[in-house]
C-alpha cells in the first residue's frame, strides 16, 4: 500500500525531541525519509535524544538519518541541506528549531535578543534560503513553527513573541514570493504543548498553564502528536492549494 510520502525526503530542524521529533516520526510513518537535525550545544542536556528520535522513526516503519548542524550558522546550514539533497533529494522542510527564553523588559539584554532572533528568525530564513536552491522543478513544501505567543499577550515574553510574530510575517511574505516556483509555505501556531522544554521551563506546573487549560474549549493542553498531525496535512497533497496560512492548533484557545 502506498503511503503519502513514499519516495520523498523531509528535513525537520530541531527534531531530536518535542514537537520536531513527533513531526519527524509521523512523516516517517507515512513513508518519508526523515533527516533528524539537532544542534550539539542546544541538546547537550539531552544526550542520546537524536538517536532516540531516529529509533522512533524506524519503529514507525520509516527510514532516516541524523545530521548535526546549528541552523543559525550560514555555512553549517548550507552544508546540511546540500548533503541531504545530494544523497536523497529534498521535498519537505520543517523549520522547527527554536528557543524560548522569557525575561521581563528590565532584564532584556542584547545577548538575549540576538540569541532568540538568530535562531528563531535568521535560522529559519537561512534554512529556507538553502532549501530554495535544492527543491526540484516540482517545487517543495515548507512548514514553519510559530507559537500562540505571536498573538496572545504573555508577560515577560516580549522578545520570544516578537520572533514568532516575525515567523508569521515571513510565512505570508515568502508564500507570495515562492508560489510561482511551486513552493508552498505555511506555518503552525501551537498552543501550550507538553514537551521536555515546557517541563524544564516549569510551565507544566505554572499558573499560566492552569489558566490556559481552563480557558481551552477542548479542556487540555497539547501533545506533540497534535502538532504532528497538522504538519502531515500541510506537507501532503491534501493541502496542495493552501499557502501563506498560519494554522492555530491550540484546542480552541485564543
Amino acid at each position: 500500500m502506498n503511503r503519502r510520502f513514499d519516495g520523498k525526503t523531509a528535513v525537520v530542524t530541531g527534531s531530536s525531541r518535542g514537537i520536531g521529533r513527533a513531526i519527524g516520526v509521523r512523516l516517517a510513518s507515512e513513508g518519508a525519509y526523515v533527516v533528524i537535525n539537532y544542534a550539539a550545544a542546544a541538546d547537550a542536556k539531552y544526550p542520546g535524544a537524536a538517536e532516540e528520535a531516529l529509533r522512533l522513526v524506524r519503529e514507525a516503519g520509516g527510514e532516516g538519518e541524523i545530521r548535526e548542524a546549528d541552523v543559525a550558522d550560514t555555512e553549517a546550514t548550507r552544508k546540511l541541506l546540500r548533503g541531504v539533497a545530494d544523497a536523497h533529494g529534498l521535498d519537505i522542510l520543517v523549520n522547527n528549531a527554536g528557543i524560548y527564553e522569557f525575561s521581563p523588559l528590565e532584564s532584556i539584554t542584547e545577548e538575549h535578543y540576538h540569541k532568540s532572533f538568530d535562531l528563531n528568525v535568521l535560522g529559519l530564513l537561512l534554512v529556507s534560503q538553502a532549501a530554495l536552491k535544492l527543491f526540484d522543478s516540482n517545487g517543495g513544501c515548507i512548514i514553519d513553527t510559530s507559537a500562540f505567543a505571536s498573538t496572545v499577550a504573555i508577560p515577560s515574553a516580549v522578545v520570544y513573541s516578537a520572533t514568532k510574530g516575525a515567523v508569521d510575517a515571513i510565512t505570508r511574505s515568502l508564500a507570495a514570493e515562492l508560489g510561482p516556483r511551486r513552493i508552498r509555505i505555511n506555518a503552525i501556531r501551537p498552543g501550550i504543548v507538553e514537551t521536555e522544554g515546557t517541563h524544564a521551563g516549569g510551565f507544566m506546573e505554572s499558573d499560566m498553564r492552569k489558566q490556559v487549560e481552563a480557558q481551552t474549549p477542548l479542556g487540555r493542553i497539547g501533545q506533540p502528536q497534535d502538532i504532528a498531525s497538522a504538519a502531515v496535512f500541510l506537507a501532503s497533497a491534501d493541502s496542495s492549494w493552501i499557502t501563506g496560512e498560519t494554522f492555530l492548533v491550540s484546542g480552541g484557545y485564543r
